[in-house]
Order: structure tokens, then C-alpha cells, then sequence
């Protein structure tokens, strides 16, 4: 202060002493924090927290010494507790315990640093609800962390952890916690406590077992377990309530679990292990399966129950040992992406699988007539009349399969129906041909048909004896010309699926809100206007809703609190907002920006 005077600094007297010598922090942005109650000093090069910052809250900050008066915008004393503070990609060593004078704090961000350990102090932030500590050297984490009673994302990866607390469990609503990259060789047991946990990823860590009490976490959806050295993965992993995503990638399993009960798993990746055979019991029971990743192991064979698997949209079974395939695989209706290459198959010529997965299927179900027919069914012959023919009859028996598609048909052939009398079928497929209606004896499948496709047609209205297939689980009746749907349709109680694609809708069929079982709704390519985003809400089961290129002027912000999507697609519409950068971000982000803009 004297040496100030002595300079002839007129305001010398009105400033206060600096207590840290440490690194300067821009005294705008500590103004700008205190009105909004973050600050962002990522990337600065600190190699410890100036004191004035973990003091912003306690201190009388810098302009109340300069300004002699002051306007509504300076007042300084009406600041607002720090609750967000990103430290990220600096040159800390060390965090101070002073960082528990930020009892406001709800985000602390410190990854990409080069901290050893934390700070005990951190239990007392009783507020924070996310904690990033990746990218750091960080070897144990105090006791103290387990204390947080409100944390719910808590990222560790990439650090140099060999153990965690016994008391992890005490961290009962964290719902992200993310172990990657560390040297974990074993979980506590207290993980089963953690019922609120969404996502767990272990990946990359030495762990050679799983702790069967983690079947306790009825919450977690996503499970990922690549990369470390697993030889049997815990069968009580099956009772997991809500398991969505499982990655078992790079580990020494022989086998793959069995899934008595695991019916919400959509994906499955268990690529480059050991794994050498692939049979029912693994796959009987994973009805919701749309993605099976199985690269780089030992399979032989592939069993022909992996037809149950009807909602298979991707299949990896590159670099494997298997010669021959069944042919009843050309049967998965869904199948998009089908990955062979590196296997010994004998009875698949090279350039047939490099045209691609559907011309592989087409040649799969063309083969399906070719196969001998069961005993007990008299074989094709000369004299069999051409109605006959073309019943496959081992597709009817066996595989539970009415098909008759690409035929350029008007109408479906009474001998069709008649073959089924007596063999009640799951799927009925009369897609690609010239139907201008639902063929009236639909309504005798009734009692057994689950999977309809009527897509590829010329149908303008939907009769009402689609609407009595009570069983009906997933229904196709892609590039037809509806421009409405029955109320009728209400009936279909179990109807999970409906795809309406390249279709004629002007508005959204109303019967839809209506249906309770609906996960996936595929409406694109239509000039639907609008959408009533109250009524979605209340659709708890919806997980996918599909209106690309369709003329939406508007996209209604309460959209966004229709928490149960996982993918809303609304590209090719001509709505100003949100714009293209926003819809790339995915759908989470989409919902965030809608539930935004929602009026106080």
C-alpha cells in the first residue's frame, strides 16, 4: 500500500491487499461469477487455485475498493454462491482442502490435471451431485467422498486406482459412475447398495470376476465390462431388471451367459474372447435383442434359434470358424447389418457376401425351399399343381412363417390361408406385391400371429380385421397410401412396433396416443404437420419416434419432457428450430434444449 502511495496511485487507498501471489484470475470473470454463480478456468495453465477463488464467496471482492459509486449492475453484495467450478486442463497437483468454503457447489470439474489424491474436504461439499476427477494420477480416493449424499455422476476413468473405499455403497443416488482405465482388480460387495445407478462402466481394469450381488442394481441399464480378464460372468446377471446395454469385449469368456430373464437387453457385444460355441440356451430368451456383436472368437456353428431373435437389427460374427450357415437366418425380418468375413464358409460364394446383407438374406430364404422337406410331407414333384407349390410348408411348420411376398399379387391365394389351418404362425409377410387392401382371411390368424408385414403395397385403408389380431406385436405397413388409421386400432393392446413410413399421413393418427404398449413409432416420409406432445408423454413405453421428412413447422418445446425416448428423429422437416447443429448433438441433447425453452 505505501509503495503504492509512494507511485502516486490516486486509488491506492481504496485497494485491498492481495493475500495469494499465485496466478492471476481475470477480475471480470469473478465479477461475471458471482452474478451467475459459475466459473470456468479450464485451460489457464494454474498450477494451484489462486486463494481469492476458493475465497469468492467470503471475500469483499476487488471493484468494492475502485467504484465510489455504485449503479443496480455493480452491486457486488447481492452475489450468488458459486455452484459450478471447472478447474479442467490446468497443472494441479493438488486440490486444497480451502475448496470446502464452496459449500454452494454442484458441478466440480477438475479432469485432465495431474492430482495424486483428494482432499478429504471434498465430503463436505454436501451439495455436489457431479464430480469429475478424470484424466488425473490419482492411485486411492478418501473415505470421505462416500459421504456425498447427493451425488449422481461421479467419473474417475483414466486414473491409477488399484482399490476403492468399502463404503462405495454409501453413494445411494449416484446414477453415473464411470471406473474405466484404472488397475481395479476387484469391486466391493457394497456395490449392490447402489440401486440407483443408471450407468457402470469397468472397462479396462484387471478384474477377473464380478461380484454376483451386482444383480442388486435394478436401475442399471448399461453395463460395460470390455477389457479386462473375465473367464465367467456371474449368472445372476440375467435378474438385472433394467440391463438395456452389456459390453464384455476383450475378456477370456469360453461361453456366453445364459439370459433366463433378461428381457430388456438390446444389445449384447462380446467380441474378441474365446468363445467357441453359440447354442439355444444363450439365446432363446433375448426377445428384445437388436444388436449381437460376437467378432474375433471361436464359434463353429450358429444354431437355427438364432431366428427367435426377431428384433435382430445388427449381427457381428466376423473372424470366426464358422463353414455353414442356417438358412432360416434369412428369416430376420429387421436385419440391417450381417458381418461374415474371416470365416471358412463353404456353401457362400465370396462375391454373394460382398453384395451386401440383404441380397445375403434374399439368397439365405431362397434356399429355405431347398432344404429337405420334414418327414412325413410329401416332396415337390412333377405332378404337384402350381397352387402347391408354392406353399413352403416347412417355413409353415417349422418356422411358424406365412410368406408370401414379392409376387407382384393382387390378392393372397385362398391355398395360402388353407395351409395354416392346422399350423397355427407367428408371421405373416405379404409384403411387395399390388395389395389394395388387407386380405379379409387375416382375421383366422388371430389367435397366433404376432408380426404382420404389409409393406410395399398399394393399401389405402386398414380393415377391421387387421384390428382383431390381438397378439399383434409388431406391425409393417411401410409405402402403402393411408392417409388415416381406424380408431379400431386401439384394440391391439400388445402392439409394440408400427412402422408407417412413405405412407400419406396429414396428421398423426390419433388412435396412436392411445396405445400403451407402443416402444417405436416410424412415421417418416409423410406430411404430418404437427404432433401433441402432452399426449406422447403419456405414453411411458415410447422409446422411438421417427418423423423425418415430414412438413413440422414447429416442434412443440414440452416435447422435451417426454423422458422415455431414446431416439427422436426430426430431420427434413421445415421447422427454424432446433437447428441442424442441435439435432446432430443426438436425442438427449434435443430433449435438453426443448425442455429449455419451455415458459417458466
Amino acid at each position: 500500500m505505501a509503495a503504492a502511495r509512494r507511485a502516486g496511485d490516486p486509488r491506492a487507498g481504496f485497494r485491498r491487499p492481495e493475500a495469494d501471489p499465485g496466478p492471476a484470475v481475470p477480475q471480470g470473470l469473478l465479477r461475471a461469477a458471482r452474478k451467475s454463480g459459475q466459473l470456468n478456468l479450464a485451460g489457464r495453465g494454474l498450477g494451484e487455485v489462486p486463494q481469492h477463488v476458493w475465497r469468492i464467496n467470503l471475500d469483499t471482492p476487488e471493484e468494492a475498493y475502485q467504484n465510489l459509486s455504485f449503479g443496480a449492475a455493480d452491486r457486488w453484495w447481492e452475489q450468488t454462491d458459486l455452484t459450478k467450478l471447472i478447474l479442467a486442463s490446468n497443472k494441479l497437483q493438488s486440490l486444497s482442502e480451502d475448496v470446502k468454503l464452496l459449500p454452494a457447489l454442484t458441478v466440480l470439474d477438475v479432469h485432465d490435471n495431474q492430482l495424486t489424491s483428494l482432499t478429504s474436504a471434498l465430503g463436505q461439499l454436501e451439495n455436489l451431485q457431479k464430480l469429475d476427477v478424470s484424466h488425473n494420477k490419482l492411485r486411492s480416493i478418501p473415505e470421505e467422498l462416500t459421504q456425498l449424499p447427493h451425488l449422481k455422476s461421479l467419473l474417475l476413468h483414466h486414473n491409477e486406482l488399484t482399490h476403492l473405499p468399502a463404503g462405495f455403497g454409501q453413494l445411494v443416488n449416484l446414477e453415473e459412475l464411470d471406473l474405466s482405465n484404472n488397475h481395479l482388480t476387484d469391486i466391493p460387495t457394497s456395490f449392490a447398495l447402489l440401486i440407483n445407478l443408471v450407468r457402470l462402466n469397468l472397462a479396462c481394469n484387471q478384474l477377473k470376476s464380478l461380484p454376483a450381488d451386482i444383480s442388486a442394481m435394478k436401475s442399471l441399464r448399461q453395463l460395460d465390462c470390455s477389457k479386462n480378464y473375465l473367464e465367467t460372468v456371474p449368472s445372476k446377471i440375467a435378474t438385472m431388471a433394467s440391463l438395456e446395454q452389456l459390453y464384455l469385449r476383450k475378456n477370456k469368456l469360453r461361453s456366453l451367459p445364459e439370459f433366463p430373464s433378461c428381457k430388456l437387453l438390446k444389445e449384447l457385444h462380446a467380441g474378441e474372447n474365446q468363445i467357441e460355441t453359440l447354442n439355444a440356451e444363450n439365446l432363446k430368451h433375448l426377445n428384445s435383442l437388436s444388436v449381437l456383436e460376437l467378432r474375433d472368437n471361436k464359434i463353429k456353428s450358429v444354431p437355427d434359434e438364432i431366428t427367435l431373435l426377431q428384433k435382430l437389427e445388427r449381427l457381428d460374427l466376423a473372424n470366426n470358424d464358422i463353414s455353414r450357415l442356417p438358412y432360416t437366418l434369412g428369416n430376420l425380418s429387421h436385419l440391417k447389418f450381417l458381418a461374415l468375413e474371416g470365416n471358412p464358409l463353404r456353401t457362400i460364394r465370396r462375391d454373394l457376401l460382398q453384395k451386401g446383407t440383404q441380397e445375403l438374406l434374399k439368397y439365405l430364404r431362397s434356399k429355405i425351399q431347398d432344404e429337405p422337406s420334414p418327414a412325413g410331407e410329401p416332396p415337390v414333384t412333377a405332378m404337384t399343381l402350381p397352387s402347391e407349390s408354392r406353399i413352403n410348408m416347412h417355413a409353415i411348420t417349422s418356422l411358424k412363417l406365412l410368406e408370401y411376398s414379392e409376387k407382384q399379387a393382387a390378392v393372397i391365394p385362398d391355398e395360402m390361408f388353407d395351409a395354416v389351418r392346422s399350423h397355427p404362425v407367428t408371421t405373416a409377410n405379404f409384403s411387395k406385391n399390388q395389395l389394395s387392401e388387407v386380405p379379409p382371411r387375416i382375421v383366422e390368424l388371430k389367435d397366433s400371429v404376432c408380426d404382420v408385414n404389409l409393406g410395399f403395397n398399394r393399401i389405402s385403408s386398414i380393415s377391421l380385421e387387421l384390428c382383431v389380431l390381438h397378439k399383434l406385436t409388431h406391425l409393417d405397413i411401410r409405402n402403402n397410401f393411408l392417409t388415416s388409421l381406424p380408431e379400431e386400432m386401439e384394440a391391439l393392446a400388445r402392439l409394440q412396433i408400427i412402422n408407417l413410413s412413405f405412407n400419406r399421413f396429414k396428421v398423426f393418427p390419433s388412435v396412436l396416443y392411445h396405445m400403451v404398449a407402443l416402444e417405436t413409432i416410424l412415421l417418416s416420409n409423410n406430411q404430418v404437420g404437427s404432433i401433441d406432445p402432452l399426449q406422447l408423454k403419456n405414453m411411458d413405453k415410447l422409446g422411438t419416434l421417427d418423423l423425418q421428412n415430414n412438413d413440422l413447422l414447429q416442434v412443440p418445446p414440452e416435447l422435451g419432457n417426454c423422458e422415455t425416448l431414446r431416439t427422436l428423429l426430426l430431420e427434413g422437416n421445415p421447422f427454424r428450430t432446433p437447428r441442424a447443429a442441435v439435432l446432430a448433438k443426438g436425442t438427449a441433447a434435443v430433449l435438453e434444449y426443448l425442455r429449455s425453452r419451455i415458459p417458466a
